[in-house]
């Protein structure tokens, strides 16, 4: 070793401590969101929620606002429930934002549940004409307070666009119909379309896109269910990206609804794979830091608490959709709460990507394809974030394997006291074996896990 070179070793690593978190009232803002869905089915107690969701973190909850719910009388609205709902998460220091839907049993004949999921106001001249009241009605009452707005969910698969085929031309039609309403009635509004059900109905996009979809419209939402979620992603998001590009430059993309189950035997959607709540805190960990990483404008996770005996469009399941953050009887927190809220205190808005840093893994064990490693650079002031993890198929055991990080920061960036950051479990520690010459570090024996894990200045997380 030279003279230049500083080493600090010890025998093992200096014991863990706790990363501090923050709460949402701590954080000016950031591109995190929380699914608060199925409310227009009264399928949780959203009161037992809100102690929990004051100390997530998140700035964001997407919020269905329910028509059937809301107008029961033909011409008369209860938005009391709502209210509600809306003022009690803007206390927590979270902003609701809306997504429009469904049907109402009083203008849509046919549904099987009087919630009227996915049954659309479009088959006849009443319907639409109720649509358009109550969608007058509830933007002129949330104007002030919520200026986000999401019209319908998943049109593109036949559960939530009935009792029709689904049909590009017959989306565009029921927003053409809304948005003009929301634009006069919530001054200031940002509209969002699309909430497509994954990525792939390229030509059902297309289809939108060339109807005048994005005419109407600010931001397009979609939900990238797979269970690897790095699997074929970046490759379908830059598909999405560049046809949204061919029809009109500039629209913001939302990642507005992902999750993933924590047991066997789950409803909804990846209930076909094996999962623990273990998983799922992964899961959700690499589902929001790859959105992040390719510049998703806000993503969401689906859901804040498990939705026992979910109400499809048919009606009650008799099944527990298991992808909340709390669990469903108790109400009590899961791993993925608490995976979530180390990430949402970290990665708001004032942290960013940042390419004037190196992240290299050397002497990468068990035999990992150095390749498939996904890495990340950040920024947090003047405090770098390094960041990696291997994509492992989560249904599968991964072992913890170990890698040399070699990390190179400008001269203006200072990262004087290293740290790894479990994110999973929110645990501190200083690297056992670390190596300084001069920008350079030199961490030996790092842990390579099916989750991520990062580097960063010590002051910035304790």
């Amino acid at each position: 070793m030279t003279p230049a070179m500083a080493l600090a070793q010890a025998p093992e690593a200096a014991p863990a401590v706790r990363m501090k978190t923050r709460t949402p009232k701590e954080i000016a803002a950031s591109p995190l969101s929380v699914g608060f869905e199925t409310l227009d089915r009264e399928m949780f107690d959203p009161e037992r929620t809100y102690p929990y969701l004051a100390q997530l973190g998140v700035k964001w909850a997407r919020c269905q606002t329910g028509w059937a719910r809301t107008e029961k009388e033909k011409g008369r609205y209860d938005f009391t429930w709502l209210d509600r709902v809306v003022d009690s998460l803007l206390a927590c220091g979270i902003q609701p934002w809306f997504n429009l839907g469904y049907g109402n049993t009083l203008y849509t004949p046919g549904p099987p549940h009087p919630s009227a999921v996915g049954w659309v106001p479009l088959n006849s001249e009443e319907a639409r004409q109720a649509w358009v009241g109550y969608v007058e009605a509830i933007g002129r009452r949330y104007a002030a307070k919520v200026k986000h707005w999401e019209i319908w969910n998943e049109p593109n698969i036949p559960n939530f666009w009935q009792p029709e085929k689904p049909s590009p031309e017959r989306y565009v039609e029921l927003v053409r119909l809304t948005a003009p309403v929301l634009r006069r009635a919530v001054p200031g509004c940002v509209l969002i379309g699309g909430a497509f059900a994954g990525l792939s109905a390229l030509d059902y996009f297309e289809g939108c896109f060339r109807a005048g979809l994005l005419d109407l419209v600010d931001k397009i939402s979609y939900h990238p269910y797979r269970a690897i979620p790095e699997e074929n992603y970046e490759a379908d998001l830059n598909a999405f990206r560049g046809l949204i590009a061919r029809y009109k430059k500039g629209v913001g993309i939302w990642q507005g609804e992902n999750g993933a189950p924590s047991t066997n035997h789950s409803t909804g959607a990846l209930r076909q794979y094996e999962w623990d709540e273990a998983r799922q805190a992964k899961w959700l960990l690499r589902r929001i830091l790859t959105d992040l990483a390719l510049g998703v404008e806000l993503t969401s996770y689906f859901h804040t608490v498990d939705m026992v005996n979910y109400i499809w469009s048919g009606g009650p399941s008799g099944m527990t959709n298991s992808k909340g953050l709390l669990r469903g009887i108790e109400y009590t927190p899961k791993p993925s709460y608490y995976a979530y809220r180390n990430l949402c205190s970290l990665f708001d808005a004032e942290t960013r990507l940042e390419t004037g840093l190196l992240l290299r893994i050397e002497q990468l064990g068990g035999g990992l394809d150095p390749m498939a490693l996904r890495t990340s650079t950040w920024l947090r002031g003047s405090s770098p974030l390094f960041v990696w993890w291997y994509p492992a198929d989560l249904q599968r055991g991964f072992s913890t394997v170990r890698c040399r990080l070699r990390l190179w920061t400008p001269r203006d960036i200072q990262l004087a006291e290293p740290v790894l950051v479990d994110l999973l479990h929110g645990e501190v520690v200083t690297p056992a074996k670390m190596v300084r010459n001069g920008q350079f570090v030199v961490i030996e024996e790092a842990p390579v896990r099916d989750y991520p894990v990062l580097v960063t200045e010590r002051a910035l997380v304790v």
